[in-house]
């Protein structure tokens, strides 16, 4: 009783920092990244893109696509909980919303451009599994995309092997799962696979794929709506 008491008592002092924890071993805290994003239709069909992503501190992300010919160009700027897209020779960039999709398919604009989840949410619940730590995750507030995550987390790597995703009325909308762990280098050593799949859309599937994931620095001009337009120049 008193093991099992100390146990407990050492998940909840430890709850606070375990995200932090997850979060970091998933990117560092600035970082540039490539990935690749498949949409699978229930005929089987696909539609594939290629994309750069800036990150910056907890709270600002920059996505460039570069595939395909089409999509060439467009970007997405998100700070905090506002999210933004550039289309060239449109204008001024335009709102999009966390639960839209700029590549359609079962990813959200949340997933795609993923902050960090000590950002959005708070540990309410930390059970130690045989295999896994299972935590319960509460949004914030009511901007966040999901209300609330239960994630099964690898003991070993702290990296997430499996999250369902879930509203403020307890329907599940997704279920992520991580795989295939890789060494990025710089010391990220963390799944390179991710799947999901959503009882919203069935037969259909989305995978991303990450590529490279390097730290980087980054001025903060670059995470402006002024400055969306020049993307691209966040590759050199």
């Amino acid at each position: 009783m008193k093991i099992f008491f100390l146990l407990t008592l050492s998940l909840i002092l430890s709850a606070g920092n375990i995200l932090e924890d997850i979060d970091r071993k998933l990117t560092p805290v600035s970082a540039q990244m490539y990935k690749k994003l498949i949409n699978i239709e229930p005929d089987g069909s696909k539609k594939e893109f290629l994309l750069f992503q800036a990150k910056k501190d907890k709270d600002k992300m920059v996505s460039l696509f570069l595939e395909p010919d089409s999509e060439k160009g467009r970007a997405t700027l998100r700070l905090g909980d506002n999210m933004w897209l550039y289309i060239p020779n449109v204008g001024r960039p335009i709102r999009i919303t966390s639960m839209q999709s700029v590549v359609g398919g079962v990813f959200n604009n949340a997933d795609i451009m993923r902050l960090d989840f000590s950002t959005e949410y708070d540990v309410v619940k930390t059970e130690d599994k045989k295999d896994f730590l299972l935590l319960e995750l509460k949004a914030k507030n009511d901007t966040v995309s999901y209300d609330k995550l239960i994630m099964q987390v690898d003991k070993k790597t702290i990296t997430p092997m499996q999250i369902e995703c879930y509203t403020s009325t307890q329907m599940l909308i997704k279920t992520l799962y991580y795989k295939k762990s890789k060494d990025f280098g710089d010391g990220i050593v963390r799944p390179s696979v991710v799947e999901t799949e959503s009882p919203m859309y069935k037969g259909f599937k989305s995978i991303m794929i990450y590529g490279k994931i390097t730290p980087k620095e980054f001025a903060n001009e670059a995470f402006t709506l002024d400055n969306l337009e020049k993307a691209s120049d966040l590759r050199r």
